[in-house]
């Protein structure tokens, strides 16, 4: 299939189970030119039902890269956006599908955006969500199961389609990868379990927080490197650390 695909999106599936979902997938991205597919440790992604539901989009299919993690899928890009129908602590304020779009208007030039689904029957689990500095939801009937993964792919791509117009704006600042930014949160992670600052039954509660705050700071990427710099000079001043003092808070 030939055509030119936009390079401001990408599409990520977490662990798809069913062939043909992720044909289906496929061939919405050709419909709503959109051509980076990431699948994060998949099922048979070749097998001849994903061909048969991809239809006019099999070179696509056969073009989609595997990740062994949702980390490393994300790495390079610029954000990310998790798809979640359950709300909580850990993910965030998600917003409708319909505001996503808007999130182009402040990527870089060469940014990319990438859209996150997960598992056909549980969906993104709260570590997943929290790898993505946005979270979003498909508005539908509480009563009802969530939509089919394809069918929530379409609806995503078609939101974007309607604002198709507006093009990324070009960022004066150099902004970070989201591999870049998850370089600087397993430092602080490290040296705030070295301190015992987090919950080491569920670190990722105050680590949650962390990521918001900084993510909300949009730091540059020299800003980036200072922080990064900052966190290595506190694990060598802790690394002596024996721990909070009796009595201690």
């Amino acid at each position: 299939m030939n055509g030119h695909f936009r390079d401001d999106l990408a599409i990520v599936l977490v662990e798809p189970r069913i062939p043909g979902n992720i044909g289906m997938v496929c061939r919405a991205m050709a419909n709503f030119g959109v051509g980076d597919l990431r699948l994060v440790n998949p099922c048979q992604h070749l097998h001849p039902e994903a061909a048969k539901f991809a239809v006019f989009a099999k070179d696509l299919l056969g073009g989609a890269r595997v990740f062994g993690t949702l980390a490393e899928a994300l790495a390079d890009l610029r954000t990310a956006v998790a798809f979640t129908r359950r709300s909580g602590r850990l993910r965030g304020d998600p917003r409708p599908v319909a505001a996503i779009p808007g999130l182009l208007q402040n990527l870089p030039a060469d940014g990319t955006l990438g859209l996150v689904f997960g598992r056909e029957d549980a969906g993104l689990t709260s570590e997943e969500v929290a790898l993505c500095p946005h979270t979003a939801f498909i508005p539908s009937r509480p009563d009802t199961g969530s939509l089919n993964l394809a069918q929530a792919v379409v609806v995503a791509l078609y939101e974007f389609s309607r604002t198709a117009d507006a093009a990324p704006c070009s960022a004066e600042i150099a902004a970070p990868s989201q591999g870049e930014m998850e370089d600087l949160f397993r430092r602080m992670e490290t040296v705030l379990a070295r301190i015992a600052f987090l919950n080491p039954a569920s670190p990722e509660g105050g680590m949650g927080h962390l990521r918001r705050i900084f993510r909300r700071a949009a730091p540059s990427r020299e800003e980036l490197g200072l922080l990064r710099g900052m966190w290595d000079q506190i694990a060598w001043s802790a690394r002596d650390w024996r721990g909070r003092k009796r009595g201690e808070g």
